[in-house]
This record gives C-alpha cells, structure tokens and sequence, in this order.
C-alpha cells in the first residue's frame, strides 16, 4: 500500500531538544525512526519581526494511523510556542523500507497496543 506512510518534520533551536523529541518517539512506536540533522540556517517571520536562527531538523518516518498521536505528542512535548510540524507523504519508497516503517508503527498509543 502506498501513501500510508508518511515523513513528518519539525524543527528545534538546540540539538538536545531534537535528540530528546526522536527517542521519545522513536521509544512510544509513534515514528519507526527520526533522524536528527544539523545545524540548519532558517529565516521565518515571527511576531512581525524577520528572524534567523540556528536549527536542528528532526524527520520523523511514521504511518497515517500514527500521525495523530505524534503531532499530539509533539505539540505536548516541544520547548517553541508554534512548533514548526508538517508531513509530507511518502508516495514511493522501497517496499522493505515502507513495510519496516509500518511495522516498527504497529504498536501505537493510538491502537492502544503500548
């Protein structure tokens, strides 16, 4: 089945926030792997001010079923006020790679299997 899984990104300003953020996902099964990277360079307005900041980026790879519970959890669990949390999915991929994805996912909060 394609598109069912999906990348999922957020950003933080420290690279211990990110850290912190993939293993408590990775550990809940609401992503099956989060890669962290950085430093990034990102300009974005904010409260009507140009801003620029050194970011890390966090990728998380998950599945549509599981989506809902790592948004919560990141929205629960990020230091900015507006974190930055989009998906985009994952139209193509190996289907070793996708399989693994919705497997390591399988045991969600949200089919209460955790």
């Amino acid at each position: 089945m394609t598109g069912d899984c999906l990348q999922v990104t957020t950003t933080t300003e420290s690279e211990a926030d990110a850290r912190r953020l993939a293993r408590a996902a990775v550990e809940a099964r609401l992503a099956a792997c989060v890669q962290v990277v950085g430093p990034i360079e990102s300009t974005y307005w904010w409260k009507g001010r140009l801003e620029q900041a050194r970011e890390w980026m966090c990728l998380a790879k998950t599945t549509s079923d599981a989506y809902p519970a790592l948004e919560s959890f990141l929205l629960a669990n990020h230091p900015y006020d507006t974190p930055e949390i989009t998906a985009c999915v994952l139209d193509r991929g190996s289907d070793s790679y996708l399989s693994w994805i919705r497997e390591e996912t399988r045991g969600s909060p949200d089919e209460g299997l955790v």
